[in-house]
């Protein structure tokens, strides 16, 4: 995992953990209390190099500067909503690739989507963030500053975060696993688990493999289809992990951490968004401790799948109503910013 997170020579000092932080820093023959320090400047003060550092001795700089990298995102590009206070971000890695995140504004407060990969090789039919395939994992510091650029550009405190922007999760899942660590942990940003979400196309293997860690995180499942060849068409995932088999991870999910499993279901005109496809789904659903949340795809304009017609939506929320299932219909935000998963990014790669 260290090899992978390392683009030069110099040690990522910001996908580190306090304790691994410092053994890195008694290793230099320093003092182990220099940690807290550092990290506290990382992850509550949002430092963008060691020089912010005031209560660290030249010296020490000097060490730091030689042997570790402090990752922090250069911000090309801010898309911000006349339509509401969402604002699109276009984040450029130290390599030049570029990512994207999503502020949100809700009554609890502030909500940040960020991109968990550069690119991604799931291929899912609706989304515009595969069609350029995967170019790298993200690193876990380059999912945490993309939090807190954001955090700093505003202003005011994130309070909850949503993993579902560019890339699969599960496919990045040990700096999904430390990025969450890293997250949660009382002496930095501190969110609680209750308050972050992470999606997946459902890589069973990764998901069970998440249930035994037993996080108080809400996983979301993009379901998508009511059926195996359906969701076929859709994803390409779903020719490697059958419905059934996926439905039978959420059940163990379930049972293994007690947190209610959401499934996202993007509504595309006149392909999954009839009366029977809800009828099929509330049957394949039933019985599952599970939340349904209803997305009208945002059209992207590589594919001609279209937004179903409102009434559809609505048709579609009250026969699941009607079967028991708890179910939403996602408010949309940012329709005027490039709003859906990876249109930013591939329109500034265009370019």
């Amino acid at each position: 995992m260290e090899r992978e997170m390392q683009y030069s020579a110099k040690q990522d000092i910001k996908s580190l953990n306090q304790k691994e932080l410092e053994n890195l820093f008694v290793s230099f023959g320093e003092k182990s209390f220099r940690a807290r320090q550092v990290y506290h400047w990382m992850h509550v003060k949002h430092a963008t190099s060691f020089d912010e550092m005031s209560n660290i001795s030249k010296s020490f700089k000097e060490k730091l500067e030689e042997c570790c990298a402090l990752t922090v995102l250069r911000q090309k590009l801010v898309q911000r909503s006349t339509l509401d206070e969402t604002a699109k971000y276009l984040f450029e890695l130290a390599d030049g690739n570029m990512i994207e995140s999503v502020r949100m504004k809700y009554k609890h407060g502030n909500s940040v989507c960020i991109s968990s990969q550069a690119g991604c090789r799931m291929g899912c039919r609706f989304c515009a963030s595969t069609l350029g395939g995967l170019t790298r994992n993200l690193t876990p510091a380059e999912m945490l500053d993309q939090i807190y650029r954001i955090q700093e550009d505003i202003g005011e405190r994130v309070s909850h975060v949503v993993v579902m922007g560019t890339g699969e999760p599960l496919d990045n899942y040990d700096h999904l696993l430390k990025f969450l660590e890293l997250l949660s942990d009382e002496n930095g940003l501190n969110i609680s688990q209750r308050n972050i979400t992470v999606s997946t196309c459902g890589i069973v293997p990764n998901m069970r493999k998440l249930a035994k860690e037993k996080l108080q995180i809400t996983l979301a499942i993009s379901l998508h289809a009511s059926s195996q060849e359906k969701r076929e068409e859709l994803m390409p995932v779903a020719r490697k992990y059958g419905i059934d088999e996926l439905l039978k991870a959420c059940e163990e999910y379930f049972v293994q951490t007690g947190r209610r499993i959401t499934f996202e279901y993007s509504l595309v005109g006149g392909v999954n968004d009839q009366p029977q496809d809800a009828r099929k789904l509330a049957g394949l659903i039933r019985g599952l401790n599970c939340h349904v949340n209803l997305i009208p795809v945002n059209p992207i304009k590589e594919r001609a799948y279209v937004q179903p017609a409102g009434q559809a939506v609505m048709d579609f929320k009250q026969i699941l109503e009607k079967q028991g299932i708890t179910v939403t219909v996602r408010r949309e935000m940012g329709r005027d910013i490039d709003g859906a998963c990876g249109q930013l990014r591939r329109r500034q790669m265009n370019k």
